[in-house]
Formats: C-alpha cells, structure tokens, sequence
C-alpha cells in the first residue's frame, strides 16, 4: 500500500541514472547517482535534470503496481477491435488478456501501470513546480519554460488518468505521508478544468520549435494539440475546431509551426525518419542503452516493439524472436482491404511465410496478420545490448493527420465550416491516394481508424464517441462498466478515501 503515493512523501529520491532515455535529445544525460529532494534544486542543472524526470514516466515501460511490463499500446490496441491480446497464451500477460476479453477486476487489469506511473508524473511535476521558483541562478526566461513544461506534463498526466479512470484524486501539491490516505476523488469536470487551466497558462512560455538537440520537449504547438484534444472529449466542439485550427493551417499545406503531412504514409513510422514534419509530439525510445534483462525497470527503448514481432519467425524482413502479441483482429484487417494504407499497417506474415516456404508459431488468438506499423524489422536492429530490449523506433502520440481529423470531427459537431472539415478530411485521404469524401461524422470516424490503426487511439476513440458497446460486443464489453478502467485494489484499502469504480 505505501507504494500508492510514495514520491509524496517529501523524501523524493531523483533516480538520475534510470532518466537518460533518447539518442540526440536533451533526455540523453550522464548518470549522476542518488540524491533526496531536500538536497537537491541547489544549481540550473539540478533543475533541468528534476525536468528530465518529469518526463521520463511518458516513455517508461515498466514499474507499474505489479511490477510487470506496462507499456500503453499494448493493452490499449488488446482492448480495441484492432487487436488481440495474443502472445504465448491465455494467462501471457493478464492485464492485457482480462482487458481484451473485458474480464477485468480489481485485483486484474492494466490499471496499476496506467495509475502508478501518470501519477508518478504528477508528482514529479507537482514537485519541479513548487522548487523552481527558488533555484540559485535560473534566469526568469528558463523558469518561465520550465515551468511551462511541468504544467503541460502534469496536464498530460492527469488527461490520461481522468480518461482512464474517470474518479481520481486531484493532487496539485507535494503531500506528506500522513495526508496520501486522506484524498479524495476529485470530480471529472474538476480534473479536466485543472488540465484546462495548465494547458492554456503553459502555451506562451513554450517555443514554437526546438532544435534538433532538444528533440522530444514540448512545444507551443505540442500544447495547443493537446487542449485542442482536450476540449474535443469535453465536447467543447467549437473551442477544438478553433484550437486545432492554430495548429493545422491550410489543409495539406506547412502550418504557422512548420508541421505538414509526409508525402508517403510509411515514412511517418520510420526509425530513421524521427521527429518528421508530420509529428507534433513525439515519445522518443533510443536503441543504444545496451539493455539486458539485468536492467528491468530501466528500459528506454521501445520493447513495444519486441512483443508485436511474430513468434519463432523464419523469413525475409521481421526479426525472427518476436514475442507475438496484438495480432491483427479479422475486424481491422476487413476494414482496411484495399485501403493503401493496409500494407504499412498491417503485416501478413502467414502469407509471406507460406510465400517464402519459411515458418513461424501463430500466436495465441493469432489471425496470421500482425502489426506493421512497430513491427521488429532487421533493418533496425541495433548492435549494441540484447536485440529484444534495444528497438530505436519512436511514439508519435501526435500526429499532424490525428489533428486534422480531430478538428474536422469539431467542425462537423459545432456546424461550423463544412468545407473545411472536408479539406482536412480529404488532405488525409489524398496524402494515399484515396478520392475524396463528404465531411459526415461516419465519413470522419472511419478515417481516423483507418489511418490510426494500432496507434492506441482506437479504444479512445469508440468510448468517447459512444460505439463501444456495438463494437466491442464481440469482446464482452458491458456498457456502462468497461468504459472507464477500474481503480487499482491497493488504491482502496486500509483506510483510503478512494472509492472502486462502478461495476467493478
């Protein structure tokens, strides 16, 4: 239980050398030892380093509750009607197995990984923001954008923990230990105003780019998606159109931030084509931190990678010890026949084994089609560390084609200007060749599932916009239940305020 809260306690120790994380970013630093909170915040570099920790839990894969690894594509694409949960079988990771078959209890689930780690978030940031207004020597424009970088984190923080969970505690300062158990859920709509309030008090203070060496921090353009976003599952239809709007220009041309649609689909995923005009805000994974299994819960690479790779594969292209998780459900693959985007999204292995008259081991749940877009290529191993645990390939949890179609969605449900909702719409369609279509809600969902397939907005996309009882039926999604995860079981007990989600 007293892992609950523990950063609160006022004893924070900053684990230096578990925060390098990012090939040619300001997150890659030079390990530095153990120090406690109280000793800490003495100089400048003392703060960057706290504000490093402040985004390290965005790309942290392990370290949840149990312990396991807690990655969020993972069980967000095995809740989905993308995926399955596959892997070895049925008790292969059960948090992803009891979200896909919607089995999920207190004590069963992926809820400690999405808890234990956006709250540690919100801690660090909640800490960086009380201590940097007293650090020796930080000149007032570097406060300022730290400071604005802590609020945007903790907005990001608590906008996945709201999402998620709907009824969590809202925490803006450090708490002693004796106070952890006495917080209380804080109302939705009191979680999404304070997202609001961080979000919008950040946007001046941040740049409106970095260079190439800062590479992963949050920018002007990062903040106004993210509210943009936020808005949009607030149904605050108009304030995301025109929030969005600053953000995406001229369907299909350079925005006022520089950002533009990839002229070929597959180049967006790229491990070699990072940080791309299309990305707005971007979780980096570096291949060069020579991981072994001895190093668990340090992991900065995308492991995610490694788990989607088929099993005990022998051909052209994949690398050959993936661990077969998320294969592709006959739904997707249907779906997206004959789409463009199908080849880049999808990887048919069973046909391009039997094409080769080479071999792998399906999957438990297994459909023979995995996932593309992350997939383990030989192309992109690297040479240092154990190949599982060192995949470069970056999350772009922001992508320029995402917020259009998140502006056209606002557009269509405010009846604001149609013609645009069909530019942005049609900017996507055409970027693959598709001809265009009508701007309909039905027109723009589609849209988004075909071109963010496997992405982890799926799941997002049918609770908020109501057709995952429909959609997901096929799993066992029970209405007015498996909208919303269930509170961690050692989040409500010995004497906490916090109350089990219904349902569960």
């Amino acid at each position: 239980m007293k892992r609950r809260y523990i950063a609160y306690t006022g004893a924070l120790a900053l684990a230096i050398g578990v925060m390098a994380s990012c090939k040619k970013s300001f997150l890659e630093l030079t390990p530095n030892g153990q120090f406690l909170e109280s000793n800490y915040y003495a100089n400048p570099a003392q703060a960057l380093t706290a504000l490093v920790a402040a985004y390290d839990p965005l790309v942290t894969e392990t370290g949840g509750l149990d312990g396991t690894y807690t990655d969020p594509l993972g069980p967000l694409n095995s809740g989905s009607d993308d995926c399955f949960a596959g892997g070895g079988g049925s008790s292969d990771i059960p948090a992803w197995q009891s979200f896909n078959n919607y089995t999920m209890s207190a004590s069963t689930g992926p809820q400690g990984g999405f808890w234990a780690i956006n709250f540690q978030g919100v801690n660090r940031a909640d800490v960086l923001l009380e201590k940097l207004p007293n650090v020796p020597g930080l000149d007032a424009a570097t406060l300022k954008r730290y400071t604005a970088e802590a609020k945007f984190l903790r907005a990001h923080y608590y906008f996945d923990l709201v999402r998620i969970f709907k009824n969590v505690p809202l925490i803006l300062t450090t708490l002693q230990i004796a106070d952890v158990y006495k917080q209380p859920q804080a109302t939705p709509e009191a979680v999404y105003a304070q997202v609001e309030a961080d979000l919008t008090a950040s946007i001046n203070d941040l740049p409106t780019t970095v260079p190439a060496s800062e590479n992963g921090r949050v920018t002007q353009g990062a903040a106004k998606a993210l509210l943009g976003k936020v808005y949009l599952y607030e149904k605050k239809w108009a304030l995301a159109a025109s929030t969005l709007a600053q953000v995406n220009g001229t369907p299909g041309g350079t925005s006022t931030y520089g950002y533009k649609l990839q002229a070929k689909f597959p180049d967006i995923f790229s491990p070699k084509n990072k940080f791309n005009s299309e990305s707005i805000f971007e979780l980096v994974h570096s291949g060069l931190q020579n991981y072994t299994w001895s190093n668990w819960n340090q992991f900065k690479s995308n492991v995610y990678v490694q788990m989607v790779g088929p099993r005990s594969y022998s051909g052209p292209t994949y690398y050959g010890g993936g661990y077969g998780f998320n294969p592709i459900t006959p739904q997707l693959v249907a779906a997206m026949k004959g789409d463009p985007r199908y080849p880049y999204t999808i990887a048919n292995i069973d046909s391009l084994t039997k094409a080769n008259k080479t071999s792998y081991n399906e999957s438990y749940q297994g459909t023979g089609y995995y996932i593309e877009k992350y997939a383990p290529k030989t192309a992109n191993i690297v040479t240092t560390g154990l190949t599982d645990l060192n995949w470069p390939n970056d999350y772009i949890e922001i992508r320029l084609a995402d917020t259009y179609l998140m502006e056209a969605e606002a557009l269509v449900q405010s009846g604001g200007d149609g013609n645009r909702a069909a530019a942005l719409l049609n900017a996507v369609r055409a970027r693959v060749k598709l001809p265009a279509t009508t701007a309909t809600l039905a027109n723009i969902y589609n849209e988004r599932r075909l071109e963010l397939a496997t992405e982890g907005h799926r799941w997002f996309d049918l609770v908020r916009t109501g057709q995952a009882p429909t959609a997901l039926a096929f799993k066992g999604f029970k209405a007015g239940t498996n909208e919303i995860l269930p509170i961690p079981l050692t989040e409500t007990l010995n004497g906490t305020q916090v109350k089990q989600n219904p349902g569960y």
